[in-house]
């Protein structure tokens, strides 16, 4: 049997970075198109972010980072979730990432990166063709 309801997705800002405006901005997009969205706040640890997947049966993890540490911060999340048997679940990420960078992420099953300048209209594209489609009301 299919999974029903909205799409539900995990908003979280891993590390150190403490700015959170994108992600806030992010999270009312894809609440405004339909979507259950859980925004973890600030300063959430992989473990912490992949707990809450879990615990909230998400069908996708965006992540924002700002702080330059994205290349460790998404391979600890995509370790974790193949851990825990979880790889059902969609990473996707934003913030500063160098276009060097991408391809790389990507290798590692980061499913897509939105650089700045991407429009909420491009991301709640993107989710809406790329993770669980919600039921027919």
């Amino acid at each position: 049997m299919g999974v029903t309801g909205p799409i539900r997705v995990v908003v979280a800002k891993p590390g150190l970075d403490g700015h959170d405006r994108g992600a806030k901005v992010i999270a009312r997009a894809l609440r405004d198109a339909g979507m259950e969205v859980i925004y973890t706040g600030l300063h959430q640890t992989p473990e912490q972010i992949v707990d809450t997947a879990i615990q909230e049966d998400a069908d996708a993890i965006g992540l924002s980072i700002l702080s330059g540490a994205h290349n460790t911060l998404f391979a600890k999340v995509i370790a974790l979730l193949k851990e825990r048997e979880a790889e059902d679940i969609k990473v996707f990420g934003g913030g500063i990432i160098p276009e060097a960078d991408i391809a790389p992420l990507k290798e590692q099953g980061v499913a897509e990166i939105f650089t700045p300048g991407a429009t909420t209209v491009e991301i709640v594209a993107w989710v809406n063709a790329n993770v669980r489609q919600p039921a027919e009301a």
